[in-house]
């Protein structure tokens, strides 16, 4: 089965990130590496987005399209980037996502 495994980044991981000192953040950014390289042969592909101020919602139905700048909620909470995988089923999405070593939440949807 393939899942995509979403990122969410919240604003006190954010906070966490810019407040670490320059080593901390190398150490950081190669433990998420790292947890790439560990998982390459279950991961199909993955990126990571440009920040949510860069976002162009766009709501659909009731006639015209309504265009905004920006993430499509008003939150603290915002996908920061995403991998899908191909396992055998959500229990090994799960347990990869379990060791994600960044954001503290991870949404896990099947694709097709």
């Amino acid at each position: 089965m393939k899942y995509v495994l979403m990122f969410v980044e919240t604003e006190q991981f954010a906070g966490e990130l810019r407040a670490m000192s320059d080593e901390e953040r190398q150490a950081a950014f190669e433990r998420v590496g790292q947890w790439f390289a560990e998982h390459a042969g279950q991961i199909t592909h993955h990126a990571h987005l440009h920040p949510a101020e860069t976002a162009t919602t766009m709501r659909l139905g009731g006639g015209e399209a309504v265009v905004t700048d920006g993430p499509f909620v008003e939150g603290k909470e915002v996908v920061s980037g995403y991998a899908e995988i191909e396992v055998a089923d959500l229990d090994e999405a799960m347990a990869i996502a379990r060791s994600w070593p960044a954001c503290p939440l991870i949404e896990i949807r099947p694709i097709t």
